[in-house]
């Protein structure tokens, strides 16, 4: 009999992809568009250089500032991802009716992730999933 359900969160209960497309983009108009770069080639190289998640944004934004001569240093621009990324965060769709449906169901859920655990916890709280999760 089962009687838990682990769910991965990146990609399974929320949509990185997107909101990592919106966060960036949103990065780049607060910051980046008055220094001469060229928007859509900035993105796909943060986008590349992120490797779906797998590459810590230390090693990304230490990259973009020496490619691109970004006026900001690694530890400002990790931290303003940091506090910002979670805005972005978006569930796929239904993501909490099924949840709470096997919740009702009497389903322990667990979450699994191999991204650091205050990023992943501030996205999860932004979902407004938190409570689901055993």
């Amino acid at each position: 009999m089962i009687k838990a359900i682990l769910f991965d969160f990146d990609r399974t209960i929320m949509d990185r992809d997107t909101a990592l497309n919106n966060y960036i983009h949103e990065q780049y108009e607060r910051l980046f568009q008055l220094e001469n770069i060229q928007k859509q080639p900035f993105i796909d190289r943060f986008i590349e250089l992120d490797a779906q998640g797998y590459v810590w944004k230390d090693v990304v934004y230490s990259t973009l500032i020496k490619e691109w001569n970004l006026p900001y240093s690694m530890e400002e621009l990790v931290k303003e991802y940091e506090d910002n990324f979670q805005k972005f965060a978006v569930g796929f769709p239904d993501i909490e009716m099924v949840l709470k449906k096997l919740k009702e169901q009497g389903y322990l859920l667990g979450l699994v992730t191999n991204g650091r655990v205050g990023h992943q916890r501030n996205n999860v709280i932004k979902l407004g999933i938190d409570s689901l999760f055993d």
